[in-house]
């Protein structure tokens, strides 16, 4: 019997920092293992906290350095898509967007899949990716075959900022349940690492210290919440969140509770973070489809979050919505769910799991591109 002729995906990615494009590429590429598709990365820039996943996980990268050397390393990326002839090119954030996607087509490739991650085109951004986005809206309709948004409110700011609507698909992130899976022994540990007691309800966070992210929302709901509950502790994990973080410690010492804050930075063991944790909480001012949410939800984890982006899509009514940059209305959501007790907390995680299981996991959303890439594929041209 003839086996499937393989067929190779070039993803091409800004770089390999831990975030929510980084985490969603490298799921992506797991949950294809074993099937015709073979995949290779190609980072812009060195470093970044996923490198070992990858890496580890033996995923074939390339890394360029376009800081260092943009015309030589964009040249050599144009080299590198005509050398390895990939069946589609993928491209994940803006500026892997532009350079990218105008690589293939210098090398003769037609097959370009586009990657929007983000909802926010009116925010406070860098002038730089802003000139960029202003110019792969221009190109949209001619650069990729398709354009894959994470969420239906990023396909909808993106199309009012001029991107070319008619080839964009939503396609939501995805979670292996697998792998995020609630243990005891981890949360009992790690929570008698930091000193919280059987009987304290932990309200934590996830996710790099950004603007975008809020944290001085979470901060300050913090503050509101623990001159009312005794038992609550507030833990915070991500990238800059630790105590060099001269902000985020005024913020803290502002509260009059700085002794019931942890904070644990950048963990590579997130699912362990999120069993310590009995409510999670996103603050952001923005967001697309964010993996933190996602994440908290597979865990079994009653979720208050602000209403951005897809979250009202994701959680339904698995959690509580609250409006974003209102430090009381968050405040309320999180009391809300401390009123109705560890039960009621427990079946809303349950809920939010089952939901993750049915709607989000990661074979649907490997089946969703599977269907894209037969259609770029069919439909597209070297």
């Amino acid at each position: 019997m003839t086996r499937p002729m393989k067929r190779h995906i070039l993803h091409v990615i800004t770089g390999l920092a831990v975030g929510g494009a980084e985490n969603a590429l490298y799921r992506l590429i797991l949950a294809f293992r074993g099937s015709q598709y073979q995949h290779t990365v190609i980072a812009l820039t060195p470093g970044g906290g996923m490198y070992a996943r990858f890496a580890e996980a033996g995923i074939k990268l390339i890394v360029l350095d376009l800081r260092r050397s943009p015309l030589s390393h964009a040249l050599q990326l144009v080299r590198l898509v005509r050398t390895l002839r990939p069946d589609i090119v993928q491209t994940w954030l803006y500026h892997a967007d532009f350079l990218g996607g105008l690589a293939a087509r210098i090398a003769g490739n037609r097959n370009v899949i586009w990657g929007i991650r983000t909802t926010d085109v009116d925010g406070g951004c860098a002038r730089a990716t802003s000139f960029i986005r202003q110019l792969c809206a221009t190109l949209s309709r001619w650069v990729p075959h398709t354009i894959v948004c994470v969420a239906e409110a990023a396909r909808r700011s993106h199309s009012l900022a001029g991107y070319d609507a008619a080839r964009m698909v939503v396609v939501g992130n995805g979670f292996d349940l697998s792998l995020l899976t609630p243990h005891r022994s981890q949360r009992s540990s790690l929570r008698r690492q930091f000193g919280f007691a059987a009987d304290d309800i932990v309200l934590g966070t996830l996710g790099r210290f950004n603007l975008d992210k809020d944290h001085a929302n979470f901060v300050a709901a913090a503050g509101k919440l623990a001159a009312r509950h005794e038992r609550l502790r507030f833990l915070m994990v991500g990238k800059n969140l630790d105590a060099d973080n001269a902000d985020l410690m005024r913020w803290i010492a502002a509260t009059g509770h700085a002794g019931r804050f942890v904070l644990l930075g950048e963990r590579a063991d997130v699912a362990v973070c999120l069993a310590a944790m009995d409510i999670f909480c996103l603050s952001s001012r923005t967001e697309a489809f964010p993996n933190a949410v996602g994440e908290a939800m597979a865990m079994g984890l009653p979720c208050v979050a602000t209403d951005v982006g897809d979250v009202a899509v994701l959680m339904a009514d698995t959690g509580v919505l609250v409006p974003k940059a209102d430090p009381d209305a968050l405040a309320r959501g999180v009391t809300g769910l401390m009123v109705l007790g560890a039960d009621y907390r427990a079946q809303l995680g349950q809920r939010a799991r089952e939901r993750i299981r049915a709607m989000f996991d990661m074979r649907h959303v490997r089946e969703r591109f599977e269907r894209i890439y037969e259609n770029v594929i069919a439909r597209g041209e070297f």
